[in-house]
């Protein structure tokens, strides 16, 4: 793209210079207005007339201007004097002598445009396509010498952006303490080498996407005052062997001449991936280019002022030789944030944008557990884009709380209307879920029930943990499995016909059961065992047919058992649907009227108190 553009440019320029050229040469050639061209025996005749007024001679051109302002020109005989010529014709010597005459020696600029320009043009045309050839082509001689050069950038060269510190990250206290260590050893490294500590060489941040990797590392890089460079694992590979190992050597070679710094690698799996495991053997490129990583970290010439960061969201497909003492010393977990973490984050990102003041960021952090800090940011933003839609002049709670709907599920799908008859089966259906979850001890409380479509979901059941859980036990998962249930079931017993309406819980249900059977050992008749499969196949060439860990009669007894732990979670449902099919008439009723019942009114409306808040 950048390449179309500078061609494009340069072709401007030079149609540019051949436009002001041509517009020169008209300056020259359209001087005054235009003369009528006779010939020399015309002209004499109107000398002899007394027409005349001045004749100016220039080579074999004679310019001749009459009395009454009109201009002429004529050639006359190539060595042959205008008096002669006059003369010749028959023209009296006193015509001759009462007519002005002037002889000039050709102008240069004349001359140039009248001979040598034509030529010239060409020429120059030819040439400066000569020259923009050349030019391009040094330019890419000049890229493949620098084809191999380090793709590393250093942080804070640009002074319009936003200084980034440890107080813009909210939350993920124990990760900033950490990384915090590193900063205050290059301030103050004498502090550390009294008590014989060494800070660790590299610095590995692990976490899901969005939990704030990359911002901790911008925080790093301008709370050191250091140094910084940052590159992406990404920009190391290339399709030519050797080009990675290549960039990799100039990129800490640059960074050990301004030592003390830091190198950042974003997305270092990109490139360090456990080795053995491709068709390329030891010649792939990628794992050269780990291999120049490795021994740059911790080889024969190692270099301590040189502290290297990193960032990875698949830790466990990382080389060994990448994660030992001596290279990343250090594994920094950044998990989702806390619930008291969530409010730091809203109120961070909501600094700029006119918030009302009446808006409680709690209400908004319990209703977003699992929520990272991506997710709250965009959350924010798109509160911001609603009330700026509506023409609010602040963002309230109700654009906060709308926006978790619309980030967890998908915008509102108002066009999607449903006939009469689906609109009572979609209400059916997500009473069903809300009526299970307000009767099952271990269900978290329901938030909200809703038939507006959002997303590709018809209706919603919005149901949330009121406190963070780190832990789930095998009751609150056979609740979650009733619940997923209670709207297919609520369906069979009030229509006795189903619908694909259901088919996205029974898939989540499916998978859910799957889980408790070969992961989380919940299942008496599987006993405590890990039936998993083996993630090898990531890796091309490594017994691609040999996935499963277990036998096919094992496989067998997993489905049958996967099933009875399904139909257990539906005639859980069914039951509990049963006893109350008046509430969930009632429910379903109101939700064909109204289409959304928000918490108070849902428990309300099935006469039972509303869940306490989340504690802090």
């Amino acid at each position: 793209m950048l390449r179309m553009r500078h061609i494009l440019r340069s072709t401007t320029l030079v149609f540019a210079l051949l436009i002001s050229l041509a517009f020169a040469v008209s300056l020259f050639a359209d001087n005054g207005p235009r003369p009528t061209d006779i010939a020399i025996s015309e002209l004499a005749a109107k000398v002899r007339d007394g027409a005349i007024k001045t004749i100016t001679v220039r080579g074999e051109t004679v310019s001749a201007t009459a009395g009454d302002g009109a201009a002429f020109t004529a050639q006359k005989e190539p060595g042959v004097s205008i008096f002669e010529t006059l003369a010749n014709t028959g023209v009296p010597e006193e015509k001759i002598a009462a007519t002005t005459i002037e002889v000039k020696d050709p102008s240069g600029a004349s001359v140039l445009v009248s001979s040598v320009l034509p030529f010239l043009l060409p020429f120059l045309l030819v040439l400066g396509m000569f020259w923009y050839m050349y030019r391009q082509a040094r330019q890419g001689s000049m890229q493949a010498f620098s084809f191999g050069k380090s793709r590393a950038k250093l942080a804070g060269m640009n002074a319009d952006d936003r200084k980034i510190t440890f107080r813009d990250v909210a939350g993920l206290h124990e990760a900033k303490e950490e990384v915090s260590e590193v900063v205050e050893f290059l301030k103050d490294p004498a502090k550390f080498h009294r008590l014989g500590a060494r800070i660790p060489r590299g610095i590995l941040l692990v976490g899901s996407p969005g939990t704030g990797k990359t911002l901790l590392a911008k925080a790093v890089a301008n709370e050191a005052r250091v140094p910084f460079f940052y590159v992406s694992g990404s920009e190391f590979v290339e399709m030519f062997v050797g080009v990675g190992a290549n960039r990799v050597r100039d990129t800490f070679e640059t960074a050990k001449q301004a030592a003390p710094a830091i190198v950042f690698v974003d997305e270092i799996d990109a490139v360090g991936r456990q080795r053995g495991a491709g068709i390329g053997g030891g010649h792939d490129e990628r794992e050269q280019t780990l291999n120049q990583i490795l021994v740059e970290m911790d080889g024969f010439d190692t270099n301590d002022a040189v502290i290297v960061m990193a960032a990875t969201n698949r830790p466990d497909i990382l080389d060994p030789a990448l994660l030992r003492p001596g290279r990343f010393d250090r594994r920094i977990i950044l998990d989702e944030p806390s619930l008291n973490d969530r409010i730091d984050v809203l109120t961070v990102h909501a600094v700029g944008k006119p918030v009302a003041k009446n808006v409680n960021f709690r209400v908004v952090a319990e209703r977003t557990p699992g929520f990272s800090g991506a997710d709250l940011a965009n959350l924010l933003n798109e509160a911001a884009i609603l009330a700026a839609r509506k023409g609010q002049k602040t963002i309230t709670q109700d654009n906060l709380l709308e926006s978790i709907e619309k980030v967890m599920l998908g915008p509102e799908r108002r066009s999607h209307v449903l006939s009469a008859k689906e609109k009572a089966v979609t209400a059916h259906h997500e009473a069903g879920h809300a009526i299970v979850a307000a009767h099952l001890p271990h269900s978290d409380p329901v938030h909200k029930v809703s038939i507006i479509s959002r997303g590709r979901a018809g209706g919603y059941t919005l149901k949330l943990p009121s406190q963070d859980k780190y832990l789930k036990t095998k009751s609150e998962f056979e609740a979650e499995l009733a619940v997923l249930m209670g709207g297919y079931s609520a369906e069979r017993l009030v229509y006795d016909e189903l619908t694909t309406g259901a088919s996205n819980d029974l898939k989540v249900a499916s998978e859910l059961a799957r889980r408790m059977v070969t992961q989380y050992g919940m299942s008496d008749a599987m006993g405590p065992l890990a039936y998993g499969e083996s993630h090898e196949s990531i890796f091309l060439g490594r017994e691609l047919m040999h996935d499963r860990t277990y036998s096919e009669q094992v496989a067998q007894q997993i489905d049958a058992e996967v099933r009875a732990i399904v139909e257990r979670a539906a005639a859980t449902a069914r039951s509990v649907i049963t006893e109350h099919m008046d509430t969930l008439k009632k429910v379903a009723q109101e939700l064909i009227t109204t289409e959304t019942l928000e918490q108070e009114q849902f428990y309300a409306l099935i006469g039972m108190p509303a869940p306490a808040p989340a504690s802090a």
